[in-house]
């Protein structure tokens, strides 16, 4: 039996606990055990993309404590495991030391999907949903790790549905953290013209693997559009598309 350390990242723990669980359940399912470390915090990514390098560093230094021994570590987002991929060794560039370890821990973590397709060899994940789904390409899980064929498999073999293209489907939804707070006017344009597509497309069901875009695109649809509804890829495939936000 394969093990892994799961990392669960603010957003979700905070206010999308459910994806947490469904991340567990789904593992578990294909046979994966999963540990948790209840010491581990944010990964630093907010701390960074706001400037503040020193509390970033903190952040930076204290998961690597907390997952440096650990063999696989996975993550329902990926815009974190981008952070700790790409920019642990950036962040550490002047101590060695932590250079060397952000560099060790790089290539054993991995967002989910990834995880799945790439290193357990599976495409079926046992899923079932009688309807049309839609996926969305979140810009650090297509950009940042270049994963976009490993959740489009995924869902291109869930029983029943039919996977539908969606026009647009790598353009950003306008959530990044920061700039959804800084620039709020072309946020909420970016995030229209995303839900207008989704609509266009046809599909019942929207589909991604990003908590933030979720958060994004959710509250866009459920104040405009509420019998449209988004969903993360882990409860989509944990709870055969039958899951809840």
């Amino acid at each position: 039996m394969k093990t892994v350390s799961l990392f669960i990242p603010c957003l979700v723990d905070l206010f999308l606990p459910r994806i947490g669980e469904a991340t567990y359940r789904l593992l578990a399912r294909l046979g994966v055990r999963c540990l948790y470390h209840p010491e581990q915090t944010c990964c630093g990514q907010p701390a960074i993309n706001a400037g503040y390098t020193r509390e970033a560093r903190l952040a930076a230094k204290h998961f690597i404590d907390v997952f440096g021994d650990d063999e696989v570590i996975v993550s329902p987002s990926g815009s974190c495991v981008c952070t700790v991929k790409t920019h642990y060794p950036e962040l550490l560039a002047n101590e060695p030391s932590w250079r060397e370890r952000a560099e060790a821990l790089a290539p054993r973590i991995y967002e989910l999907s990834q995880y799945i397709v790439d290193v357990l060899g599976v495409s079926d994940c046992g899923a079932r949903y009688d309807g049309k789904i839609a996926y969305h390409e979140s810009c650090h899980i297509l950009r940042g790790l270049g994963v976009s064929t490993q959740p489009k498999k995924l869902l291109s073999c869930v029983r029943e549905a039919k996977l539908v293209p969606l026009r647009g489907a790598e353009t950003c939804c306008g959530f990044g953290g920061e700039f959804a707070n800084r620039y709020p006017e072309i946020s909420a344009a970016m995030v229209q013209e995303k839900c207008e597509n989704y609509l266009a497309s046809g599909a019942d069901l929207l589909l991604l693997g990003e908590p933030g875009c979720l958060i994004n695109i959710g509250g866009y649809l459920s104040r405009h559009c509420p019998d449209r509804k988004v969903m993360h890829l882990a409860q989509f495939l944990a709870a055969d598309g039958r899951g809840e936000l």
